[in-house]
């Protein structure tokens, strides 16, 4: 059986700390969170909604 090597560089080095995914990590400020995990937590890490989306 082959070992797991561990992954230095590029998008599988970079996973969410909430879910562990690879895919749409936002890194900005060493969050390190999905965009999908952001949506449920952002009034508790300090954001606030801005805006409206839509037409």
């Amino acid at each position: 059986m082959q070992e797991k090597r561990e992954i230095k560089y590029g998008k599988g080095s970079r996973t969410c700390r909430r879910c562990g995914t690879h895919k749409a990590v936002i890194r900005r400020g060493g969050l390190y969170i999905c965009r999908r995990c952001i949506r449920e937590v952002y009034s508790n890490i300090g954001f606030k909604k801005t805006g409206s989306r839509g037409g």
